[in-house]
């Protein structure tokens, strides 16, 4: 391979072309942001230098997050990369410091492998796809990128004629989709590396947590590499130092945060209801949710698919054009109120209870909004188990015997840890900005209803109430007429 063609593809030869080739080192080295100078060995550059793994570089990391922070520009190959070194070096580590593990190179290069290819299966917009398209295109149907994942990863494997044991393919699967309980004869610790489905402490949100602060400018207050490097295997599960117990409660509140103020930031959500209702239009057309089962069609399907979109003569495609043009324009659909349910009222956080028709219900005398221009978002943020704190489901050791796992109470952490874990909040957007006004206030009656009668089913609830925010309380005499542009004059 000659030196322009290893330029052409940023990467940095290190082997010495004049040896045999037998004596060769095929690996290389890319630069990352995050971890610096990264090897890639020559079985993740098999994968890597597919058409199904550079798909990755069209897919935002972060959705339609980008289109609110300008720095969030990143894409999952990246990720995948950075994943994929982060699980090689815990391995790595686990080898040297444990060598009675017994891990051997075939561990090694699936939890690699499973690293790097646990994201090969995200559609359009990354969550945007799987959390949102899939489920109103193909209501019923029960599918996650992680069945993408594996689809995609078989279909790469075949295309391009790799050399991977069947049996490494099933375990490298295994590995993406995470397990609590044993498989096989499997090491189970390994499967806290990639997806931890124990605890969440994984490689992946140690990537993905620091990539997305960097890039969208939010300050991370954890340490993962303290993680990685006070951890031990102990009774077959990855166990960290006690010392580390704080560290892994701001890695959580980390997530927390990031979900809080980036991933369900306001604007992003109604970019996303946008961005779905032109993937709706369009769905018939050109065949969108059909690609989840044809893996030949995923392969194409990335970000461009709104290109796509704007570039189709068809005029059925019109509609989902001029959605387009709003997204670019900044005429997007507008934020109505929300509200934090006390945990007494969670069980209303659903369709059944909250929906466009029920809102349109509590409509007032000179009120014309319909079901159509109403928008609403059942959004659930957590430290990453749901209600339980996720640090409980950690095991520790002390320094003085590195031979005995035993958890640690929050308690005994920090007494400035949260009550509670979760929370639900249900969001109200318009696709007709005009129509906010009359849409909060009937949004407002029907919840102050839903309180009232929780509260008189059970006079004990008396905290289920909701009291709307008055930070976002419209004034009555809220003008939405666009703002006209002036031509800007460089006769000057």
């Amino acid at each position: 391979m000659n030196s322009r063609t290893l330029l052409r593809r940023g990467y940095t030869q290190i082997s010495d072309l004049g040896c045999d080739t037998d004596k060769h080192d095929n690996s290389k080295y890319v630069n990352d942001p995050i971890h610096g100078y990264i090897n890639l060995d020559e079985q993740v550059l098999q994968l890597i230098d597919t058409p199904q793994f550079q798909r990755l570089r069209h897919l935002k990391q972060m959705g339609s997050s980008y289109f609110v922070f300008p720095g969030a520009s990143h894409n999952r190959f990246e990720h995948c990369v950075g994943t994929s070194y982060l699980a090689s070096e815990v391995v790595k580590g686990f080898a040297q410091r444990q060598p009675e593990l017994g891990i051997d190179e075939r561990d090694s290069r699936c939890v690699a492998l499973a690293g790097l290819c646990h994201d090969l299966g995200h559609g359009p917009f990354s969550h945007v796809f799987d959390n949102e398209f899939i489920p109103r295109a193909c209501p019923g149907m029960i599918w996650s990128h992680e069945e993408g994942s594996e689809m995609m990863l078989h279909h790469t494997v075949d295309e391009n004629h790799i050399d991977i044991d069947e049996g490494d393919i099933k375990f490298i699967k295994q590995l993406i989709r995470g397990s609590s309980q044993p498989v096989g004869d499997e090491k189970m610790f390994l499967f806290d590396i990639v997806a931890n489905k124990r605890n969440g402490v994984d490689v992946d949100k140690f990537d993905y947590i620091q990539r997305d602060c960097y890039n969208v400018g939010v300050n991370s207050s954890y340490d993962f590499q303290r993680l990685m490097l006070n951890s031990r295997v102990i009774d077959d599960e990855v166990c960290y130092n006690a010392k580390e117990a704080f560290n892994l409660t701001e890695m959580f509140h980390t997530r927390y945060s990031l979900h809080k103020r980036v991933y369900s930031h306001r604007a992003a959500k109604a970019i996303e209801f946008m961005l779905v209702d032109a993937l709706l239009i369009a769905d018939p057309i050109l065949q969108i949710s059909q690609s989840i089962t044809n893996p030949h069609m995923y392969q194409s399907l990335t970000d461009e698919i709104v290109r796509d979109i704007e570039r189709s003569p068809a005029p059925e495609l019109r509609e989902a054009q001029d959605i387009i043009t709003r997204i670019h324009t900044r005429d997007i659909y507008k934020f109505v109120d929300e509200y934090i349910l006390p945990a007494d009222m969670a069980s209303i956080a659903n369709s059944a209870c909250i929906n466009e028709a029920k809102i349109v219900g509590y409509r007032s005398d000179n009120d014309d909004f319909v079901e159509r221009d109403v928008l609403i978002d059942f959004c659930l943020i957590h430290y990453g188990m749901r209600k339980d704190n996720p640090v409980d489901r950690i095991n520790f050791y002390s320094k003085y015997n590195t031979a005995e796992k035993f958890p640690i109470s929050s308690g005994l952490i920090s007494l400035c840890v949260p009550e509670k874990y979760e929370e639900r909040i249900i969001r109200i957007f318009t696709r007709t900005p005009s129509k906010r006004g009359q849409i909060q206030g009937a949004a407002r009656r029907l919840m102050e209803e839903l309180s009232s009668r929780i509260v008189a089913s059970s006079p004990s609830n008396s905290s289920a109430h909701i009291t709307p925010n008055r930070g976002l309380t419209l004034p009555n005499n809220l003008s939405l007429s666009p703002v006209k542009k002036r031509r800007l004059d460089f006769s000057m």
